[in-house]
């Protein structure tokens, strides 16, 4: 988005840019100075149109995402998730677990591999991943084809300098040390999406077949593919649900099409608790 400019602002000439158009509030200087209510209104209007009202609807997106589709941003495409799915990859390869401090119950059995191999890949990564992610989010504060001569010149200002260290901290930080901790605690979008889908009725849900129960052979192969640490059999929603459909897969494996697992809307989930409740259900539905 820096890059064409469809989203930075440039820290050197105090612009916004937004879809390849420097934003501004429309103000002339001599608004600033008459002391009217006129004057200070008609400030105040441009300031809520052109500076408040655009951002909120900017956060609105996440909550609306959470009351159709639940936490599915998270699962399928948000770009520090799959860093963190990557960070559990390889680690998982090079030291047989996800984390990095113990091993957990529902970690996946993995075939033995080249170790040696993937401590190379690991190390590639702490190299290349952080710094290319600070060049790459720095461009929203500092143009990026001033930042893309200094990375090639060698010949760095402090600004660029400081963006991409702090950054690549943050990346070591969170990639290698919190992982989806961050997701579960820390993260505004997450956790908007998490509350909005949780409340909604009709937000995107993975549903466990209870009445089929009996099939369920308690390989654990749902739990095992988990990377939110969520138990996918359990009656109750889990919250940290990101509807990856990881369990949905991993079911496949073991039961083919009898596969206890499936999406669904809303008020489809809350049926299956409850056998009354769900044949209630499926007559409305017919």
């Amino acid at each position: 988005m820096p890059v064409f400019d469809i989203l930075r602002y440039d820290t050197a000439t105090k612009e916004l840019f937004i879809f390849g158009q420097v934003w501004s509030l429309g103000l002339k200087s001599g608004f600033y100075n008459d002391p009217s209510i006129y004057g200070a209104t008609y400030v105040a209007v441009h300031f809520f149109l052109k500076a408040i009202l655009p951002w909120v609807i900017v956060l609105c997106i996440f909550p609306l995402f959470g009351v159709l589709l639940g936490r599915s941003f998270c699962g399928w495409l948000c770009p520090e998730g799959a860093l963190f799915e990557l960070a559990d990859f390889l680690t998982l390869k090079t030291i047989g677990q996800r984390s990095l401090y113990k091993k957990k119950l529902n970690d996946p059995e993995i075939k033995k591999g080249n170790k040696f191999f993937y401590g190379i890949l690991s190390g590639l990564f702490l190299l290349i991943v952080p710094p290319l992610t600070g060049a790459a989010l720095t461009g929203y504060f500092i143009a990026p084809k001033i930042i893309w001569h200094q990375i090639t010149t060698g010949n760095f200002t402090f600004g660029v300098k400081a963006g991409i260290i702090g950054v690549s901290i943050y990346m070591f930080v969170t990639s290698i040390l919190v992982r989806h901790a961050f997701c579960k605690y820390v993260c505004a979008a997450g956790l908007m999406q998490m509350l909005f889908g949780w409340i909604s009725p009709v937000s995107l849900r993975i549903k466990f077949d209870r009445e089929n129960l009996s099939r369920c052979t308690d390989c654990k192969r749902c739990e095992k593919a988990c990377f939110m640490d969520v138990k996918p059999r359990y009656p109750k929603k889990d919250i940290n649900c990101v509807n990856c459909g990881e369990c949905i897969t991993a079911c496949r494996k073991e039961l083919g099409d009898k596969c206890l697992f499936s999406y669904s809307f809303g008020s489809n989930t809350i049926c299956v608790e409850h056998k009354a409740l769900s044949l209630k259900c499926q007559e409305a539905s017919e």
